[in-house]
Order: C-alpha cells, then sequence, then structure tokens
C-alpha cells in the first residue's frame, strides 16, 4: 500500500510537471508570434511609409501592434505632443499590395497612447541605463506590447549586415498599469551572431545554448527573430539548448517541440 501511494504521488508530480511545461511552451510560442506580428508590420510599413510620406524632419518615430488579424504600424510626429502621422495596415499575409495606408493626422487611440508611452520610457532607458549594450553594425530595436494585462517592451538587436541572424543582446521591460517601470530584464548573457549567407555558412539548422539565467527553453525574443530570418536564411530548423532541455523550432510550419537532453541524446544516436 504505501508503494503505491509513493507511486501514485510521483505520477501526481510527474502531471503536474508536464502540465507545467506544457503551459510554458504555449505561453513562450504564442508571445514570440505576437513580437513577430509587430515586427513584421514595422518591417513593411516603414518601406511603404517612407515611400509616400515626403516631410522627413516630422518623423519622430514608429511602432507596430496586432488587433486580432490586423497587424498596424503607427508612425507618429515629432512635436512636443505627439500625432499619428501615418497608419500602415496588414492581414496576416503582409502583402504589401493589399496593406492599406492612412496619411491623414489623427490623434492615439488609447491603446495608441500607452503604447508610446512606454516606448519612450524604453527609450529614455536605453540612453542612460548601462544594462544596455551596443555593438558594431547593429541597432537596438524596441518592440511595445501590451498583451494578457500586462505591458512591457521588448528591446531586440538587429543586424545592419545582410546575411546575419542575431540572437542575444535583448532585453525585457516591464510597465506597471499607469506606465511605470516595475523591473528591467536582460534576456540573453551574450550576443550571437549567426552568418547564413554566404556558400560557405550554409547550413539546415541552426543552435545556441542558454545559461539558466536565460531560462530552459527558447525565448519570445528567439521566435521572433528566428520568424524573420528563417525562410532568408533556409533553415529547417533551430535548436536551443539548457542544462534540462532542447527547444526545437520547425521552420516549416512555425513549431514549438521540447524534450529532455536525454531524450534528445537519444534521437542524435539513433540517426
Amino acid at each position: 500500500m504505501k508503494k503505491l501511494s509513493i507511486f501514485l504521488l510521483f505520477l501526481t508530480i510527474n502531471c503536474y510537471s508536464q502540465k507545467k511545461l506544457d503551459l510554458q511552451i504555449k505561453e513562450v510560442v504564442e508571445e514570440g508570434k505576437r513580437l513577430y506580428r509587430s515586427e513584421m508590420a514595422s518591417w513593411y510599413g516603414t518601406d511603404l511609409f517612407l515611400e509616400k510620406y515626403q516631410n522627413r524632419d516630422n518623423i519622430g518615430g514608429y511602432f507596430s501592434y496586432s488587433e486580432n488579424d490586423i497587424s498596424k504600424c503607427i508612425f507618429f510626429s515629432k512635436s512636443e505632443k505627439p500625432v499619428v502621422i501615418g497608419t500602415i495596415i496588414f492581414d496576416h499575409t503582409y502583402n504589401i499590395k493589399s496593406a492599406k495606408l492612412e496619411l491623414e493626422e489623427r490623434g492615439f487611440s488609447k491603446n495608441e497612447n500607452d503604447l508610446y508611452a512606454i516606448r519612450q520610457k524604453t527609450l529614455n532607458l536605453m540612453r542612460t541605463d548601462t544594462i544596455f549594450k551596443h555593438y558594431e553594425n547593429s541597432s537596438l530595436n524596441m518592440i511595445p506590447l501590451i498583451a494578457n494585462n500586462e505591458k512591457k517592451v521588448y528591446v531586440l538587436t538587429g543586424p545592419s549586415n545582410t546575411g546575419v541572424v542575431i540572437y542575444g543582446n535583448d532585453y525585457l521591460i516591464s510597465f506597471d498599469q499607469n506606465n511605470n517601470v516595475l523591473n528591467k530584464k536582460v534576456l540573453h548573457a551574450n550576443i550571437i551572431p549567426v552568418n547564413y549567407g554566404n556558400e560557405k555558412d550554409i547550413m539546415l539548422s541552426s543552435i545556441h545554448s542558454h545559461l539558466p539565467s536565460t531560462g530552459e527553453l527558447i525565448t519570445a525574443t528567439d521566435i521572433c527573430t528566428t520568424m524573420l530570418y528563417e525562410k532568408f536564411a533556409g533553415w529547417e530548423s533551430v535548436m536551443v539548448t539548457s542544462n534540462n532541455y532542447v527547444s526545437i523550432w520547425n521552420c516549416k510550419n512555425d513549431e514549438l517541440a521540447v524534450v529532455t537532453q536525454k531524450v534528445f541524446e537519444k534521437m542524435i544516436k539513433s540517426k
């Protein structure tokens, strides 16, 4: 009877641990895809806006966000009380030909005002806080995000050169409901450039490892970066290793599988 009780307890703990892991996987994938949608809108929205808007001196900046299946890239003025000077609206395909461009000036919506506020506070931090590192041939890109009653800004490092993907040197700034900074976190302890542009650098998969401070799973920023570049790089998968797990991102269907290190080693040996 005692052995049965111990077995049932062990089984319960395992089930709870698996459910917790499954929830973490679901959340990181959803967050990563939210970041990807925002960056896609910014990538293509910037090109469309600058092609049509002539008064470059009036541009104060931009940010993007999603509403259901619609993504918007917002450009705002450089004035003391900025207004929206351009709105580019994409459907889920991000097809430039079907995108809608609005150049009428208007005020921020409530959601846009909050996104602008946390973006500007992050920008001020980037100018003054020593946690942010700057590297040559790269720039820091802000992604303000409001979802699930949480306000945050991710800061990613983007490459200035083609043929390079940059993982790491990324940050997460969390805010309260009044747009005050709650927490600042370095997500990766280092910067990880991955070349894909030259024939000698061609590879079907990319892999990097996480220190315990980064966490056991692939990060939302890893997923976002991978989705942005996977088709250019021609990758089939991206793998992230940690002490206990291996996260395997399938670049063809944009799905995540997580296995233990023990299972992964068996997979390698079987090949």
